[in-house]
């Protein structure tokens, strides 16, 4: 039987649903329809191993303001709520201040977040645990991880924004290039993982 993981870059994934496609994702429908992507394209029964969700914890001062504190708690509570989905995993990273941009806002980097997802795909892959990998993530990076996943026999899946024309990319073109299977989340594609909108 065909087996699946998914490594979800949850920072990326935040910044296409809020700035490009302004919705909510619903994680477990994300979860549902790329598995029934890639089950549907293998045209055998496919079995989702686990899917992994890699993110960081908001940046905290010392002391954290009132503010910081209600997004910290957000952020937790959203994460434990990942934690509750079926064959889901959270891996949190750290989020660094790194200081501030021309115009004073902060600017802070992800740590540890790109190495976790390496580190976990290249494990599942070495293991031979599963025969396909789903990342949604459009970062260069993780390319010696699909390449070394592909070695391995594995077939890899970049689930990716679209091209904005005259726009930077959603995703690096180098990471497309490397991928066996490409699918663009598209608006449509992002309607169907939204959560419902409540009525005002």
């Amino acid at each position: 039987m065909a087996r699946l993981a998914l490594f979800i870059d949850g920072g990326h994934l935040d910044v296409l649903a809020r700035d490009i496609f302004q919705v909510r994702i619903d994680n477990g429908r994300l979860r549902d329809l790329i598995v029934r992507t890639v089950a549907a394209a293998t045209a055998e029964p496919l079995d989702l191993l686990r899917a992994y969700y890699y993110d960081c914890l908001p940046y905290q001062s010392n002391p954290p303001t009132e503010e910081e504190r209600q997004i910290l708690r957000r952020k937790e509570n959203r994460f434990n709520a990942l934690r509750r989905l079926d064959n889901y995993a959270v891996r949190e990273g750290r989020l660094r201040f790194r200081g501030q941009d021309a115009s004073g806002r902060p600017i802070f980097q992800q740590k540890r977040v790109d190495l976790l997802l390496g580190l976990d795909f290249a494990l599942l892959s070495a293991r031979n645990q599963i025969t396909h990998a789903a990342i949604v993530s459009g970062d260069s990076d993780l390319i010696p991880a699909v390449e070394v996943a592909q070695q391995a026999g594995i077939v890899t899946w970049l689930f990716h924004g679209p091209r904005q024309p005259g726009r930077s990319s959603t995703y690096a073109s180098e990471l497309w290039l490397a991928a066996d299977r490409r699918v663009e989340m598209d608006q449509a594609f992002m309607a169907s993982v939204a959560m419902p909108t409540s009525d005002p």
